[in-house]
């Protein structure tokens, strides 16, 4: 149930560049080794050991093409203590942080501050998959290739904006610096952003960042842990932001419990049996994104109320929604009736390619999987999961070593045990919404995946009509969708077009010369 926890609101990565050497074996003909190297308070003894170091740093200097541009920059690894209320440090933060190097003047320069999710996960997904100057070495729809490595990214945003990639507490290279320090410090809502806003403030102070306009990143359980960072950040350490970007966002705290819950499920599953080819021919014969509409109708408008009713629901009205459900879901209108409407994901992944022998995944369910039995009510394994950390794991120890030069024998934690985790106090959706209400120049933009089980896309569209309630914040939020799932950036045509978006929202959301902050 832990590893479970972990998943349920998740994570994710990037990596390198030109060859001015002979590629090592092990790389992509695209990698470059580094031309500059700078150690900072890290005796050579620290590699051997398992311990981290409060404060280090290790500067390296790349190169990076980005739509047919060169792109030098600079990568400072290392970490930054976690202060207490005292001024003593509880804890060493792992970052990785890309600046463009022919930037002359970094107060317009934008820096995007990036998070993953689990709680637990590290910043590797997004890191070495998504924004940053490389990416894995898989196939174009994200599947793991042998020899594992990475290669330059050519999408990467990097020419647009500097990033620092952030790993929490136990997780990457971040540890607590004793054992004797309460976890009760680091692991809760509440607590993860307060010790994370005073870590950006430090992180900021020390590289000059005050001027730069601001935007974080993150995706999953990282989407609830930015959106409260953007009202911490402006109410308590004084740090207004441009834009906050919510990959495959949670629920952030916003109520949808009962009848509500259980019919959001049903766009997810009709985009998921699209995908397999599951649906009738005159579904399946329609676009993707032409066929889904009709489904979201048909949940806000009918489902909704008919779940609503319970036993008043009369036994022809029942029976004529669970058929319309058996048409969108590919499920059977025999097992939706037998659950009263509602059905539960976990059924949901076994049960759509079950006459088939596969499981469907949860956080991408264009992946399957094989299960021992045919029987059963969920997935003996999330199979795509267990797909993504084949190709990540082995390309994020290779990098930071052998390319960004950090070497240290700490083990780097995909996932660290963040438990127990308080979640109560869950209040980011709000927080983002007073943080806008109060900002006039933050704006958001949302990224889901169509095939996201996990924080699927439509709970994404929902938290957005309740985050702004009364329309007014409308002019400032976007969302968009990619034929992928919860790390859509790891199938190549949505890597490309995902960065863009992102691309495009850092220049809208950058104020005009002299245009004040006001309504």
């Amino acid at each position: 149930m832990k590893f479970r926890f972990i998943l349920t609101t998740f994570l994710c990565a990037t990596l390198f560049v030109h060859a001015q050497q002979a590629p090592k074996k092990n790389q992509s003909k695209e990698t470059v080794t580094t031309t500059q190297v700078t150690v900072k308070d890290e005796p050579k003894s620290s590699a051997n050991e398992r311990t981290i170091k409060v404060e280090s740093s290790v500067v390296t200097n790349h190169s990076v093409t980005i739509d047919g541009k060169a792109v030098p920059y600079k990568a400072t690894t290392g970490t930054l203590p976690v202060w207490d209320e005292d001024g003593k440090p509880i804890a060493g933060l792992f970052y990785t942080y890309y600046e463009r190097s022919d930037v002359q003047n970094r107060d317009k320069r934008p820096l995007v501050i990036s998070f993953n999710g689990g709680p637990g996960s590290a910043s590797v997904w997004m890191h070495i998959a998504y924004t940053g100057p490389v990416v894995l070495n898989i196939d174009d729809e994200g599947y793991p290739v042998q020899p594992y490595g990475y290669k330059e990214n050519p999408y990467s945003i990097l020419d647009v904006a500097d990033v620092v990639y952030i790993d929490p507490v136990n997780t990457g290279y971040s540890r607590a610096v004793s054992k004797d320090i309460p976890t009760n410090k680091f692991f809760g809502v509440r607590a993860d952003i307060k010790y994370l806003a005073e870590w950006i403030n430090t992180f900021v102070t020390r590289n000059n960042r005050w001027a730069s306009p601001k935007f974080l990143i993150g995706e999953s359980y990282g989407t609830t842990r930015v959106s409260g960072l953007a009202l911490e950040l402006q109410n308590n350490q004084w740090m207004y932001l441009n834009g906050v970007v919510l990959v495959s966002p949670t629920e952030l705290g916003i109520e949808r419990s009962g009848p509500v819950d259980a019919a959001l499920r049903l766009p997810y599953f009709a985009a998921t049996a699209w995908y397999h080819k599951a649906l009738a021919a005159d579904l399946q014969g329609k676009d993707l994104t032409a066929m889904l509409p009709e489904v979201e109708n048909f949940t806000i408008n009918e489902l909704i109320p008919a779940i609503s009713q319970g036993g008043m629901l009369s036994a022809d009205k029942k029976k004529a929604i669970a058929t319309k459900m058996a048409r969108y879901s590919g499920l059977s209108e025999k097992v939706i009736l037998d659950y009263n409407l509602n059905i539960p994901t976990d059924f949901f992944w076994k049960e759509l390619l079950r006459d088939k022998g596969f499981t469907v995944g949860r956080l991408d369910s264009r992946y399957r999987g094989i299960d021992k039995m045919g029987a059963g009510e969920g997935p003996d394994y999330n199979a795509e999961l267990t797909s993504w950390l084949h190709s990540f794991t082995p390309a994020i120890n290779m990098y930071i070593r052998n390319e960004l030069n950090y070497k240290t024998d700490l083990k780097y934690n995909m996932f660290g045990s963040v438990y127990p985790w308080d979640k109560t106090g869950d209040q980011t959706g709000d927080n983002l919404r007073q943080a806008m209400a109060q900002n006039p120049y933050l704006h958001l933009l949302v990224q889901s995946g169509y095939y996201d089980g996990a924080c699927d896309y439509f709970n994404a569209k929902y938290s957005m009509w309740q985050l702004d309630a009364a329309g007014k914040l409308q002019d400032r939020m976007s969302w968009e969708g990619y034929r992928s799932g919860h790390m859509m950036y790891l199938r190549k045509d949505d890597l490309k077009t995902a960065n863009n978006h992102i691309r495009e929202f850092i220049k809208k959301a950058l104020p005009k010369a002299g245009v004040a902050a006001k309504f």
